[in-house]
């Protein structure tokens, strides 16, 4: 009775929203002038470094990657033997099956904030709410959420609790433009569908599936409602709810905000950017593909990085394992290596990573993941000084390693990316450049930094003194026309080391 009422009310409040929106007015500039908004904070330039969590219901097959709610309803897709196989035919037994699987009886969100800190992250969250619709925080916008059903935790609000605890900052990642079925008119319903077939939502909407049930409840997990039941109450509404209880310092967005109608773009916009000011936050949004002005927004590049140092501040979402964003069994890991050096480039570009963990559905990070963190927060804890806080230089680096060109469509060209020490990047602090070799070079060897080089080089910079960051051992170095040449230390290990350049 409860969850009915609840729906009657949803589905009788859009109709009085949408007048609102018939003579407003949308000035991307008068948002920022007003509220003297800055899109690009100083404590995330000052950060670098971000964790979130791909983490729900679709973490509960293991199987595939995060698209398994959509791919599961596809009959030629082995997404869909796959549930047939295990939990029964997706025509009876729908992704809702799912949903009391998802316990997350293991979750602790101490631990999870304590392992992302230990990591050298400086700001962290969750996935909110993906493209399958699963609220993970106490709202009202649907009843498919982590505190009604599966793990009847508010796992928003806990990780938000932790991360005040330990001085962090908040991120909270929206995916849920995509739920809206709009297609629903146009297709042939009984045709099997393929990948690219019905792109414009997330589920399939086909008449022999639960995609297309009349039931009050699955409409609102399967998005088979109306654009004036969507826009306002559930895309809009779950944003101005996180803001409302949960505050965060950023909101990320993947990418299919062009779907939205810019009415509503607006609208959350405005009163993210009005309220951080009543709060005295500095925040920001990130977006990807232009959907939203730079003037009220950063750039996220996903799985790819930028060719030379922006002058605007950039962000990229990178994964730890080498394919899916959520927990598959046999899930293929990145090395802490590879990451670091990724961390490095990305930061003497003027960028930030945002790096994704893939937990268990029963709430554990797996060891071989926490190891990564681990790895990647022991380089930092040494090498930190030459990453947080830190700006661009005049030029990011040099080295023969190169990057593919393009964005998340060139995602596994820029996979196959592999540093070595003769790849240097340069960040800088007050009277100190940082060169970072991205690999160990080989003890007592010299290495040449041509950032140096007397043709190029910044008029103020004066060399006077080098040193190894973690290395007591002194360093020979020398200026000369083609650069500063530095002997390298004896260290341990394959990680990328930093020379400290003191100026005068």
């Amino acid at each position: 009775m409860k969850n009915a009422l609840f729906i009657l009310c949803l589905f009788l409040f859009p109709l009085e929203m949408v007048a609102q929106f018939e003579n407003y007015k949308m000035d991307w500039t008068k948002i920022s002038n007003e509220s003297q908004y800055n899109s690009e904070p100083e404590w995330l330039k000052d950060a670098k470094f971000g964790i979130y969590f791909h983490w729900g219901v679709y973490s509960v097959p293991a199987y595939s990657y995060e698209w398994y709610p959509r791919l599961m309803f596809m009959e030629n897709r082995k997404e869909y033997k796959y549930h047939k196989e295990h939990y029964g035919d997706p025509k009876k037994v729908g992704y809702e099956a799912l949903v009391p699987l998802f316990k997350a009886e293991k979750f602790n969100a101490k631990e999870w904030v304590d392992l992302f800190q230990l990591a050298g992250a400086k700001f962290a969250g969750p996935v909110a709410e993906h493209h399958d619709g699963f609220a993970m925080w106490d709202t009202q916008t649907t009843p498919w959420n982590s505190v009604l059903m599966g793990p009847q935790k508010d796992i928003v609000g806990e990780i938000q609790q932790e991360i005040k605890k330990h001085g962090m900052k908040l991120i909270t990642t929206f995916h849920h433009a995509r739920l809206l079925q709009r297609y629903k008119n146009d297709v042939n319903r009984t045709k099997t569908p393929d990948f690219w077939d019905m792109w414009d939502s997330h589920f399939p909407y086909l008449e022999n599936m639960p995609t297309s049930s009349n039931n009050p409840m699955l409409r609102l997990l399967y998005g088979n409602v109306t654009p004036e039941e969507f826009y306002e109450p559930i895309w809009f509404g779950a944003l101005k709810e996180v803001i409302d209880k949960y505050s965060p310092d950023v909101i990320w967005f993947d990418a299919w905000l062009d779907m939205i109608p810019e009415e509503y773009l607006y609208k959350f916009a405005e009163y993210y950017i009005k309220e951080a000011k009543k709060k005295g936050k500095e925040v920001t949004i990130c977006r990807k593909q232009g959907d939203l002005p730079l003037n009220v927004s950063i750039e996220n590049l996903e799985k790819s990085r930028k060719q030379n140092i922006e002058p605007r501040l950039w962000m990229t979402d990178e994964t730890i394992s080498t394919d899916s964003w959520s927990y598959t069994e046999n899930m293929e890991l990145k090395t802490s290596k590879d990451l670091i050096d990724v961390l490095v480039d990305i930061v003497s570009k003027n960028g930030v990573l945002l790096l994704n963990v893939s937990p268990r559905a029963d709430g554990t990070i797996p060891v071989e993941q926490k190891d990564i963190l681990l790895s990647i927060g022991e380089w930092l804890k040494v090498n930190g000084e030459a990453i947080y806080n830190t700006r661009p230089w005049y030029m990011y680096g040099e080295g023969p390693t190169t990057q593919p060109e393009g964005d998340f469509k060139n995602h596994k060209e820029f996979l196959k990316v592999k540093y070595s020490s003769n790849d240097i990047r340069y960040t800088t602090k007050e009277n100190i450049v940082y060169a970072i070799t991205l690999g160990m070079p080989k003890a007592g060897t010299s290495l040449l930094l041509k950032g140096f080089a007397g043709a190029s080089v910044p008029s103020s910079v004066k060399v006077k003194n080098v040193r190894v960051l973690g290395s007591n051992q002194v360093i020979k170095w020398k200026e000369t026309p083609e650069g500063l040449q530095v002997e390298t230390p004896i260290m341990e290990g394959d990680k990328a080391i930093s020379f400290k350049i003191e100026c005068e």
